[in-house]
């Protein structure tokens, strides 16, 4: 039986929360094997997480599980505090393992266990922040994209099209990745939002000493340009001046999902 030094139960308890003696009893039990130990601990509810919660959870990954037949996926977003521990090869395996899951069974239940323990082992806070399953209605496609970087994901889309060709689906699945919008149509972006925009682009014209006559003009026209950036249809595909919906051959883009680290 290996010697258990104090260090290690420091170490232990200050990953874990547990007292001193649930420490050692852990680490004797677990031959001072570390990861063991705190396994040990969480599985007998002696290990306290909680206590990280409240610390930002920046980085982390982004990534997708798609059936064969395009007609499902599922996207995933699991975070952690640090760049080292979101590219460590655990962490991306879990975030698979879970995309996989969701997108078999629907559901990420299953996963608390090792997503507490990871937090144990990491010493950091991590969250499953979305697990989100999309399927195709009936004669649609799906279309994906994930950005790998260091090889994990970190940038993740998937799009529903109906009436769309593959290719052209393909393309604005690239294009939300790197644009970012915020909402699919101008009907869905919050009647208050488009109001608040209206006026602040007439008390700018204002301020820059444009006639009366033509605030509303020049209020719309800026409107217009808040409207680009944020959604989807509205967008330039690919930067150019072809929107988005001019692109769809007389098809229509249904929903998308996008998660990414930022």
């Amino acid at each position: 039986m290996p010697e258990i030094s104090a260090a290690q139960v420091k170490e232990l308890r200050e990953a874990t929360g547990a007292g001193m003696m649930d420490a050692k009893s852990a680490l004797t039990e677990a031959g001072g094997d570390f990861d063991q130990a705190a396994e040990i601990l969480t599985r007998k509810g002696l290990a306290k997480s909680a206590e990280r919660s409240d610390r930002e959870a920046a980085d982390g990954l982004a990534t997708i599980a798609m059936a064969d037949d395009n007609t499902a996926g599922s996207l995933i977003h699991l975070t952690a505090e640090t760049d080292f521990s979101a590219k460590a090869e655990d962490f991306v395996s879990l975030g698979n393992d879970i995309a996989k899951a969701v997108l078999e069974t629907g559901s990420a239940d299953g996963f608390s266990d090792q997503i507490d323990q990871m937090k144990i082992s990491k010493k950091e806070n991590i969250e499953l922040k979305r697990a989100e399953l999309i399927k195709a209605a009936d004669g649609n496609i799906l279309d994906s994209y994930l950005h790998l970087q260091d090889g994990r994901g970190i940038n993740a889309v998937i799009v529903e099209g109906e009436g769309v060709e593959a290719e052209a689906l393909h393309q604005v699945s690239l294009h939300i990745a790197f644009a970012k919008p915020t909402f699919l149509s101008k009907d869905e972006v919050p009647a208050g939002d488009l109001e608040t925009q209206l006026e602040l682009g007439k008390d700018r014209a204002k301020e820059e000493g444009k006639p009366e006559e033509a605030l509303d003009k020049i209020a719309q026209g800026r409107l217009q340009g808040w409207l680009k950036e944020r959604v989807l249809l509205e967008q330039g595909l690919h930067g150019d001046k072809e929107t988005v919906a001019s692109t769809l051959g007389g098809g229509s883009i249904v929903r998308f999902v996008q998660a990414y680290i930022r």
